[in-house]
């Protein structure tokens, strides 16, 4: 049998007022459509925008910080992660990269989990939303099923699996599964790929270099990670798979 303590929202979660949903839809899309307008008129797409923020922020002070807020920031007007990630790898260094990028995603993926939660309303009853609770609804109904029978290894395969980072976040807090499993996972399952891809941008100057500009070696160990990372979410979804089929 599937695990199924993870199933509903903390206990006694009060519902969140319809005023406040519907003032945190218009801030959030109010914010995408900010963003949007200024990308259109400033001529910059998304590896400009992240080439202007290394640009400024190399050697200040406050470029570590600067960094991690946008990070914190960046799933309210849908920036890529990856993007920002590689940005880290130039700003900062593998070391120092890395543990800016691992603290700055936990914290975009908590705040996009909020953001989900917060729209979907009341934590429980998710039964309500159609098609959920049908494994075979289609791909988007499979992977609800799983993260709310088990989240901790749903998410991590997730993760590990490189699908795509604000939309593992959002769905989590939608279907209001709890908080501490998703983060831990999150936390997890997102090293290889934040290895990858600060390392990458570690061995390159600019983000707009593209591949022409990475050093072949720490290339190569970040497809490493990227090919270990895919087999051990393989393993860890055919134990889960197994797990609940032997129940």
């Amino acid at each position: 049998m599937a695990k199924t303590s993870e199933i509903h929202a903390v206990p006694g979660a009060p519902a969140t007022p319809i005023g406040q949903r519907v003032t945190l839809a218009a801030i959030w899309i109010a914010a995408i459509a900010g963003w949007v307008l200024f990308q259109r008129s400033t001529g910059r797409n998304t590896v400009d925008t992240a080439q202007f923020f290394v640009d400024t922020a190399r050697g200040n002070w406050w470029a570590l910080v600067a960094f991690i807020a946008f990070y914190a920031a960046r799933p309210i007007v849908l920036f890529p992660a990856t993007v920002l990630t590689v940005a880290g790898g130039i700003l900062f260094g593998p070391i120092l990269g890395v543990v800016a990028t691992v603290v700055g995603a936990n914290l975009s993926a908590m705040v996009a989990y909020w953001i989900g939660r917060t729209l979907r309303g009341r934590g429980a009853n998710v039964e309500s939303i159609a098609g959920l609770e049908n494994a075979n609804a289609g791909i988007f109904g499979r992977w609800s099923t799983k993260m709310r029978s088990n989240s901790f290894a749903t998410v991590l395969t997730m993760r590990l699996l490189f699908l795509p980072y604000d939309l593992v976040n959002y769905l989590a807090g939608f279907l209001t599964i709890s908080p501490w499993p998703f983060l831990a996972a999150t936390a997890i399952g997102s090293i290889p790929g934040t290895l990858a891809f600060t390392f990458a941008g570690s061995s390159i100057e600019r983000v707009d270099e593209g591949l022409s500009g990475f050093d072949a070696r720490i290339f190569a160990a970040s497809v490493v990670l990227f090919v270990a990372s895919l087999a051990v979410a393989r393993l860890v979804s055919s134990k889960t798979d197994s797990e609940s089929g032997d129940g």
